[in-house]
């Protein structure tokens, strides 16, 4: 497929060397080329297809990098990415030394802030405009926040202190809405009134005037305000934006490049903190992918000319394991609730809904308040599974101290994308709960595979428990790891060797690397162990005293070093008098890649072969 508009695009700015007439015609290019792209290399797809008028609209009217753009949440960057010159990366998206899924400053200076997570842009771009104004520079803050990531509590927060940043434009991207229902004659004619220059002077002209009238100028200012309060009320249903400080236009047609446009350079010239509306069509010019966006919302590569519903889930890997399991046992335990935060498909839960719809509850992206919710029902005797991924449950550290632990209540957390993580680099990667659930003190075990994962989940599921959390990776059981079946126990040696003096220990999806170089240890002539966990916090009773037995020990862990179980683990071997080698290999969270996990790996010195010399080197060092 050509695309002669998009090569002209070669850096910021070139965008605004094209005819306007071009605009639609660029814009069709950018979705088709976006198709092509993702559906070779994988990626967010829906998302990205509804805001390609939104977006070149937008660089043709700023000016980048002084002007800044955020995008909440940030995998709505792809038309950004490709007009500010980085088309030929897509080859490479999300893998090793490619393009990142999400804003990247390491890219380029017209990526003003990482955004992996949902609900910050608008916290983040008061920051940016307040600093401008501070610093005397021009330019706008441009914050488009999709109405997803409106059902996250930290942008009312951030809503609540806009002040009078005249540099700031909050762009709402509704793809929920029907254009025909919501934008007609009239709000089309409105919103061009008010985002007209002259409306702008004369409004502010004819409040200067007023307000200079002796005794009874500001009170006439305040009632034509109140007036224009209750006309919007009847129309826009706006006046919640424009009490904490904005001045709200639209709804507004999110696929009209050329008005969005003139809009956009109208508002060059603002005396307010600006909230306009868009309305968008997820997945636009994708015919499956606007049928079901929230399928599309994530895809690995597709095949366009046999193209079927790609889901979050898909039907081999441990998410839809879960998923079926739980919603099993939600048949046969009537108090057992699923609770997750805009991620039902990608944690399995979509199965439990369909069976029971009354006893599941999509919060949005609220994991504070998803935590909180499922305190208070434990707090009436329910027993609700919490199934977030692991990165996003990052965001309720206080709620799981605060409103679940303290009293002890029943809450099931169900980790999902636990340890390394393909594709969405550091911002996903799910490598600190780990260390935060040990820190709490809830049980948490990490099963590495199917069998253990069904098992555990059943036990795990039951009354009485208190806090506790099961986690798992994403994507599907290895053959290695599958054939080790389930043997109920905490943790397994599995094979142990007479006489052997090196152990290798691991738990989850990196329990097979550790098995991997086992092997080679034995093609070199050593042999050694390996003990595989499950319950990972508290350390389980025995493991220490079978480990005292060996000289040298190796842990690794897909986590991060410090506070992780490696660390725990070393603490109480000292503290049981065992005084051999323990080599540790964990995560250094300073230099997180988007890679697939075997490069990851062996990036993080996790792979087999690393593992294996690390024990030969120290083997030898000990000889000498």
């Amino acid at each position: 497929m050509t695309y002669p508009l998009l090569d002209q695009i070669k850096q910021a700015g070139d965008v605004k060397r094209l005819a306007l007439r071009d605009l639609p015609a660029l814009c069709a290019e950018v979705r088709n080329f976006l198709i092509e792209s993702v559906s070779a290399t994988g990626g967010h797809l829906s998302s990205n297809l509804g805001v390609v008028e939104l977006t070149v609209a937008l660089h043709r009217a700023l000016d980048l990098p002084r002007d800044k753009i955020l995008f909440d949440v940030g995998h709505q960057c792809y038309t950004h990415k490709l007009l500010t010159g980085r088309r030929a990366g897509f080859a490479g998206l999300r893998g090793k030394d490619g393009l990142s899924g999400f804003p990247s400053p390491k890219e380029s200076p017209c990526d003003t802030f990482i955004a992996g997570h949902g609900s910050t842009a608008l916290s983040t771009a008061i920051g940016v405009a307040q600093a401008k104004k501070i610093k005397g520079e021009p330019g706008k803050v441009v914050a488009i926040i999709g109405d997803g990531a409106f059902t996250g509590g930290m942008v009312y927060e951030g809503m609540n202190n806009v002040g009078m940043l005249n540099n700031l434009i909050v762009i709402l991207n509704d793809n929920k809405m029907s254009i025909s229902k919501n934008v007609g004659e009239m709000a089309n004619y409105l919103t061009k009134l008010r985002t007209d220059p002259k409306y702008f002077h004369a409004k502010a002209h004819m409040e200067t005037v007023l307000e200079r009238i002796p005794v009874v100028g500001s009170g006439v200012v305040r009632a034509l305000q109140g007036g224009k309060q209750l006309i919007r009320r009847g129309i826009y249903h706006s006046t919640m934006f424009e009490e904490m400080g904005f001045q709200y236009i639209g709804p507004v047609d999110g696929h009209n490049v050329l008005e969005l446009t003139r809009l956009f350079v109208n508002l060059k010239e603002q005396f307010a903190p600006v909230f306009l509306h868009v309305v968008t069509q997820k997945g636009k010019g994708l015919k499956p992918a606007e049928d079901n966006p929230g399928e599309f919302h994530s895809v690995s590569a597709l095949d366009l000319d046999h193209l079927t519903n790609p889901e979050m889930s898909p039907r081999d890997s441990f998410s839809t394991c879960f998923g079926t399991t739980l919603a099993e046992l939600g048949g046969k335990e009537k108090r057992l609730c699923a609770i997750t935060a805009a991620m039902k498909y990608g944690t399995g839960l979509n199965f439990f809904k369909k069976a029971h719809p009354d006893r599941f509850f999509d919060v949005g992206m609220a994991e504070e308040h998803a935590v909180t919710f499922a305190a208070g029902l434990a707090s009436q005797g329910l027993l609700p599974v919490v199934a977030i991924y692991s990165t996003f449950f990052q965001r309720a550290y206080d709620q799981m101290i605060h409103d679940v632990w303290l009293m002890q209540l029943d809450v099931l957390f169900a980790v999902d994308r636990a340890g390394l993580v393909p594709g969405d680099g550091e911002t996903h990667q799910g490598i600190y709960d780990p260390g935060y659930f040990s820190q709490i003190g809830i049980r948490t075990y990490s099963p590495a595979n199917y069998a253990e994962l069904v098992h555990w989940l059943k036990k795990l599921a039951g009354p009485g428990q208190g806090p506790r959390a099961i986690r798992y990776p994403r994507g599907e059981e290895t053959p290695a790891l599958a054939a080790l079946g389930c043997s109920g126990q905490p943790f397994d040696c599995i094979q142990p060797h007479t006489g052997a003096r090196v152990a290798l220990v691991s738990y989850g999806a990196e329990s097979e690397e550790i098995l991997a170089a086992r092997d080679l240890l034995a093609q070199n002539g050593l042999t050694a162990d390996c003990y595989k966990l499950v319950q990972i916090c508290p350390i389980p009773e025995g493991l220490c005293e079978a480990l005292c037995a060996y000289d040298t020990i190796l842990f690794a862990e897909e986590a991060v070093r410090n506070g992780g179980i490696g660390e725990q683990l070393a603490f109480r071997l000292q503290q049981a008098g065992w005084r051999g080698r323990f080599l540790l290999h964990a995560v250094d969270n300073t230099h997180l890649l988007h890679a697939n996990v075997p490069q990851l790996r062996r990036d993080q010195k996790l792979d087999a072969a690393s593992l294996t010399q690390s024990v030969l080197q120290n083997r030898k060092a000990v000889e000498e």
